[in-house]
């Protein structure tokens, strides 16, 4: 019997990262994921998928190369291996591999978590503001189009990082927007105009490529990701905590870096578990 009952809030690329590497790393544990999105219907499933970091102000610069060494190196072990064809869902079928349970549902507070879990940790992204709290996390708007257009093999990106072409395996993605403080999730048709005509400058045959659909998504935003521990009081308990969201737009290039910094955390908070819990 597992003794000890963590649970990671949160199913982006983030959240999945994170309860793979935990239930991988600690085999000891019970480890749940809950959210109530789940792919393809996340924020990380619009993502172009581009690895590519900015530098964030407040954070040591070498844990900031560590995560994205961690997750370069990690998807680049995948891409090599013979399940490279699979990669896109290996996060969820590696969670379930290693014994980890999945349940579709809406966290409103972390208090309704106290009682079943002994270690929460939220990869809520900008449900954070909310769970945790945090005013600082903010929407950062994001629209792209999926567009048919097989000719193009090689991606091409603007100085400024917001017009790009990606080539994907069944589409191309084009884009895009980096819009702070915007929660509209409906398509702006004028912003998908702007967008064709920004990506026909940099390859003028996008413009007669079909477009096959068009997504907006909400990128967590933040001055800093927050990835740290602390003890909240929840409900009369002392519960551990572990944050690790607001990544904006390098979910994908950081996720599996910060994942691992966020199973130093779980493994720092059950050394100071009294034992009984771990039991």
């Amino acid at each position: 019997m597992k003794g000890v009952r963590v649970v990671v809030v949160g199913a982006g690329v983030v959240g999945f990262s994170t309860a793979v590497c935990i239930a991988e790393a600690l085999p000891f544990c019970s480890v749940s994921l809950l959210a109530e999105k789940f792919s393809p219907d996340t924020t990380s499933d619009g993502a172009a998928g581009i690895l590519f970091a900015a530098e964030f102000p407040d954070i040591p610069l070498e844990r900031q190369r560590r995560w994205f060494k961690n997750s370069f190196d990690h998807l680049l072990d995948i891409a090599q291996s013979r399940n490279s064809p699979e990669a896109g869902v290996m996060l969820s079928s590696g969670f379930i591999k290693a014994g980890g349970q999945v349940e579709q549902r809406k966290v409103n507070s972390l208090q309704e978590l106290s009682n079943a879990y002994d270690v929460i940790v939220n990869c809520s992204g900008l449900g954070s503001k909310q769970l945790a709290g945090d005013d600082e996390v903010h929407p950062v708007r994001g629209q792209v189009l999926k567009v048919e257009a097989p000719w193009l093999k090689h991606f091409i990106r603007d100085g400024d990082g917001k017009t790009y072409i990606y080539p994907g395996i069944h589409s191309v993605t084009i884009g895009g927007t980096r819009q702070e403080g915007d929660w509209r999730l409906h398509v702006d048709e004028g912003e998908a105009k702007s967008i064709v005509e920004r990506c026909g400058a940099l390859e003028p045959s996008v413009s007669r490529a079909r477009v096959l659909s068009e997504w907006v998504g909400l990128r967590p935003g933040r001055r800093n990701p927050r990835v740290e521990r602390e003890v909240a009081q929840l409900r009369g308990r002392r519960v551990p905590v572990v944050h690790n969201y607001g990544h904006g737009g390098w979910g994908v290039t950081l996720a599996w870096g910060t994942a691992l910094d966020a199973l130093g955390l779980v493994r720092m908070c059950l050394h100071k578990m009294p034992q009984r819990a771990k039991l």
